[in-house]
């Protein structure tokens, strides 16, 4: 068994008065790749949220490597080796390509991604360095948010809905990339509307139901009446 890098323990998490997530419990271990599925409003977004500080918890309620971080800062918890590919991308549309992705390597952490990286995993991306990033297809901006992630050298990426939107053959494109960005022992949490395609690619997946947990199993063993069921609390 390998060690957990990131643990959550009763997680709750709030937009002011409005409670979004209850008592969420969930580990993620050692270059592991796990999924997170639920429908639209099950609370996926909140949990990367949380997880990363940009909605503040209790210190306890998430551990990264052991250390106490649910009231830490997002850019403390950038500089420990976790880092977000968000929901829609949010890149800076004043900067170019290249300097979109000089932003993520800021965070100054050692580790084998840097540019040249980047660009041997995405070519298109060298190609159009100089543009603005979002003169970019769809696809390729969602190339170039993973690229900033990566740029800062985490030790778990989150990747917040990568294929929404984007046309099937992109998303077989970003997605036949995977294996080179956690074939280098980086953890990953992938939160997917495609259920195939996120069984696919993870070997664990914890559905969430209106803020809980309502399935964790391994991505091989679930049946499509498991899921279905967590999806939708149907008996």
């Amino acid at each position: 068994m390998r060690d957990a890098i990131l643990t959550l323990t009763g997680l709750d998490a709030f937009y002011g008065d409005f409670q979004a997530l209850y008592g969420v419990d969930l580990t993620v271990s050692e270059g592991e790749v796990l999924a997170i599925i639920g429908a639209n409003g099950a609370g996926k977004t909140t949990l990367l949220r949380s997880i990363s500080g940009l909605i503040g918890n209790k210190p306890e309620q998430v551990r990264f490597r052991g250390k106490a971080i649910g009231a830490e800062r997002p850019d403390v918890i950038a500089q420990m080796g976790l880092a977000m590919v968000p929901e829609g991308r949010q890149l800076f549309p004043s900067l170019s390509v290249e300097e979109n992705l000089m932003i993520g390597g800021r965070v100054n952490r050692k580790g084998p991604w840097n540019l040249r990286k980047v660009y041997d995993l995405f070519p298109i991306l060298e190609e159009c360095k100089a543009q603005a990033s979002t003169s970019l297809s769809g696809g390729q901006q969602q190339m170039v948010a993973i690229g900033r992630a990566l740029m800062s050298n985490p030790e778990l990426i989150m990747l917040d809905e990568i294929s929404l939107g984007l046309a099937p053959v992109i998303i077989r494109d970003i997605y036949k990339a995977l294996p080179g960005i956690v074939g280098g022992g980086m953890s990953a949490v992938i939160v997917e509307q495609d259920i195939t395609k996120a069984l696919a690619v993870s070997s664990r997946v914890y559905c969430l139901q209106e803020g809980r947990v309502s399935l964790e199993g391994k991505s091989d063993a679930v049946s499509r009446e498991d899921i279905a069921r967590a999806y939708f609390g149907v008996e």
